[in-house]
């Protein structure tokens, strides 16, 4: 029996400690795990391996699903715009964002208390493959835009948990996450590129055919499933509520200042963050680039370097500010956009990487290191519904508008659009810097959360 924190709020600081929690232990007789087993069930609230194996089995995971996501993700805009559904864009992108409400916080909790992680993401990627080819074919036919906005709306009411769950797992896995996740997580990054590649390789960045190889990722990673490691969720004699099936109390987490200054900041950092992929492939054509899904990948060769950067960022610098500097890079990277140039618009593509892995993944070793282990697939879950959900909403619609507004016959101006998300970068950060507390002055021990 895993032992449970009663009451305890979802929260828990300090570093890891094996000797603490070999007394722990000491206190439920009859258990036969290994030290390191049984230390990581401590951690994670699952009894899993940390070989090489399993870690590499937790890489093609990342790998895998960020090819199967990019595949669709970043040529949605230019294959709406070849089938004539241009004018639906904003509401494309914006059903992510309405998914990302219902979907992530209810698969969350079940993977928390009543199914292994792995079933729940098994059964969800099945449903995601056929969904997109199901969208994929509808674009093909122009079929009715109605039709077209409900399959991609199905499409990501699948998909939206997908990725804080292979989170849940992955991060269960290891052992010092704050070493460990960086190299591990920059491998979704490369299948995202991988997945870029693939569909420029196929002269797919205007065809539904990009839809096409995307499904067929999901059903290779349908398979993988059945490799993964065994996560089974922490046993409970409770039943749950509506409340908790819902996933709804996960909102007690936002009680804790310092999780709520970083769920809200991860929110409105999505806000720009969300004008990213609609927007650049559309001015990188202006400027006259063209095969532009291979072009976007130079955001994630720097996403690469950064992660395997993360873990000595970890031992030298507070986390705030680590999070400062991705969130100064996010400046940084629509102010060089706004200079509307060949050269400055691939500066501040390059630059994107960088200020998302220091923001949204920092955020994630955050809630592992700092909340309960019972508690961290809704936690991931919560973080999903405040970026995708409410972030990418207000973002997809909100710079739809301000698209227009910057939008005349003879062109767009860009150097306005940019401009302005660079400004509404700015307010996030300065909104960080006071409101962020820590704990205090950093520590030599790179396991302490400042």
């Amino acid at each position: 029996m895993r032992p449970r924190g009663g009451s305890a709020p979802p929260t828990r600081g300090g570093r890891f400690s094996a000797s603490t929690d070999r007394a722990k232990w000491a206190m439920f007789p009859g258990q036969t795990e290994g030290a390191s087993t049984h230390l990581t069930r401590l951690r994670t609230g699952f009894p899993v391996s940390t070989t090489p194996t399993s870690k590499t089995r937790l890489a093609t995971l990342y790998f895998l699903h960020g090819a199967a996501l990019s595949m669709w993700f970043v040529p949605l805009t230019t294959v709406l715009d070849a089938h004539g559904f241009g004018g639906v864009k904003p509401l494309a992108f914006a059903c992510s964002a309405v998914a990302a409400f219902v979907s992530p916080l209810i698969f969350g909790a079940l993977a928390d208390r009543q199914v292994a992680p792995a079933r729940v993401l098994r059964g969800l990627a099945v449903a995601t493959g056929l969904a997109m080819a199901l969208a994929s074919t509808a674009i093909h036919l122009r079929a009715p835009a109605w039709l077209v906005l409900a399959l991609i709306q199905l499409h990501a009411l699948c998909s939206a948990p997908t990725f804080s769950l292979s989170s849940t797992i992955i991060l269960a896995g290891l052992q010092d996450t704050r070493r460990e996740f960086g190299p591990i997580r920059a491998m979704a990054t490369l299948g995202w590129m991988a997945g870029c590649w693939g569909v420029s390789a196929m002269n797919a960045d205007t065809s539904a055919l990009a839809g096409y190889g995307g499904a067929v990722v999901w059903f290779v990673l349908v398979g993988f499933t059945h490799w993964l490691p065994s996560l089974p969720p922490p046993p409970s004699t409770e039943r749950p509520s509506l409340r908790q099936r819902l996933g709804l109390d996960a909102l007690a987490l936002l009680k804790h200042h310092d999780h709520r200054v970083v769920f809200i900041m991860v929110a409105l950092f999505a806000v720009p963050i969300a004008a990213f992929y609609p927007y650049t492939p559309p001015h990188l054509r202006d400027l006259g680039l063209a095969r532009t899904s291979a072009w976007m990948t130079l955001g994630q060769i720097t996403e690469v370097l950064a992660m395997f950067l993360l873990a000595r960022l970890f031992t030298n610098w507070r986390l705030k500010w680590i999070f400062t500097a991705g969130l100064a890079l996010g400046v940084a990277r629509y102010a060089l956009c706004a200079l509307d140039a060949r050269a400055w618009i691939l500066a501040g593509i390059t630059l994107h990487g960088g200020s998302f892995t220091l923001v949204l993944i920092t955020a994630q070793i955050y809630l592992d290191s700092r909340v309960d282990p019972a508690w961290r697939a809704r936690a991931q879950a919560l973080m999903t519904l405040l970026t995708s959900g409410v972030g990418y909403l207000v973002g997809y619609l909100g710079n739809g508008w301000w698209f227009a507004v910057n939008t005349r016959p003879e062109g767009s101006n860009w150097p306005v659009f940019w401009g302005g998300l660079s400004a509404v970068m700015a307010g996030v950060l300065a909104y960080f810097l006071v409101a962020y507390h820590g704990r205090g002055p950093r520590r030599k021990d790179p396991g302490a959360v400042a």
